[in-house]
């Protein structure tokens, strides 16, 4: 009986932790998560980098500057937002997070039309690897469009405060994660 009290005890213990100290564990659980992230891209791109040279590849570059652009626009929208909360504007923290939605969107619709006008099909070896790499980003940029709509829900329901705002900075980091990937993506597909 003593010994089943004393690791009730415990484990209540271990189960509170102070604000700073969950921060920190989420963070570190964040960082694991981009590296594993990171060798299921590298792997992506490597299968890439092996069909060099082996068939011909023809993408719209205007297209694929264009989807580029708007999203490393995103990630400024992101920066701005995420920064307008640390200092307690929410104003300006939803209208960014709503401006980087937005933005996503557009990009995952710019994938889709690119993949609409495609002139090599998921059964050559470069489609294969092109529909593979641009769809599993897409589905990282929409999940990430469904995470802010999910921050900007909260934000204007009053969850988020200028000093506990972790899930806007953690989504934020995300779509920099996902964005930082398409900057190494689109030289493979687009200018290679």
């Amino acid at each position: 009986m003593a010994i089943a009290h004393s690791t009730t005890v415990a484990a209540e213990g271990h189960g509170h932790m102070s604000p700073a100290r969950r921060t920190q564990v989420n963070r570190v659980g964040l960082w694991l998560f981009f590296f594993s992230e990171s060798i299921v891209f590298g792997l992506l791109l490597s299968s890439r980098f092996f069909l060099l040279g082996a068939e011909s590849e023809h993408l719209d570059q205007l297209v694929g500057l264009g989807v580029t652009t708007v999203l490393l626009a995103s990630s400024v929208t992101a920066y701005l937002g995420e920064t307008a909360m640390e200092s307690g504007n929410k104003k300006v923290a939803e209208w960014c997070i709503l401006a980087t939605i937005a933005l996503g969107l557009f990009f995952a619709g710019g994938v889709a039309y690119e993949w609409s006008i495609a002139e090599f099909t998921r059964h050559e070896a470069f489609g294969t690897v092109y529909f593979t790499m641009t769809g599993i980003h897409a589905a990282h940029v929409v999940s990430g469009v469904g995470m802010l709509f999910l921050n900007w829900t909260m934000l204007k329901r009053g969850h988020f405060s200028q000093k506990s705002h972790w899930g806007v900075s953690a989504t934020v980091m995300y779509w920099h994660f996902v964005d930082v990937v398409w900057v190494f993506f689109y030289p493979a597909l687009y200018l290679l």
